[in-house]
């Protein structure tokens, strides 16, 4: 459950289209609906909410394992999770295909899409051959 701070949405400074600025700050004020646990507004973080300790730090229920290159990637076991580091286009491509060859799970990429929007690029980078123009003269 995604806990973040009241009208976020509407403020930059709050976290509109900013990941990092979209944190939880307890609602405050004597006429917030939030605080009040109003019907129709989101939920505040109360007791109950918390994660069991089997499940901290797992993505997806599998332990995250970070790589860089396909190295490490060959010492990633079925019930670990990739999360690709900072890495270029060139390898990131390599190792999202090694991957799926693999069958493993990528954390933090779409592998599907990922392959897809490459192969297009690629495709659109790869000019045709011009054609030969006739030269006839009348």
């Amino acid at each position: 459950m995604k806990f973040i701070r009241r009208i976020w949405s509407r403020y930059s400074k709050l976290g509109k289209r900013r990941k990092k600025k979209q944190v939880w700050r307890r609602p405050t004020g004597r006429d917030n609906p939030m605080r009040q646990k109003r019907r129709g507004y989101p939920i505040t973080v109360s007791i109950g909410f918390k994660t069991s300790k089997k499940e901290i730090g797992k993505v997806k229920g599998k332990t995250p394992v970070e790589i860089r290159n396909l190295k490490e990637l060959e010492k990633v076991k079925k019930d670990e999770i990739i999360m690709l580091g900072n890495v270029g286009k060139k390898k990131k491509i390599e190792i999202v295909k090694k991957a799926k060859e693999k069958g493993l799970e990528i954390g933090n990429v779409n592998i599907k899409k990922f392959l897809k929007q490459n192969k297009l690029k690629s495709k659109a980078s790869e000019k045709p051959e011009p054609k030969e123009k006739k030269n006839e003269s009348k």
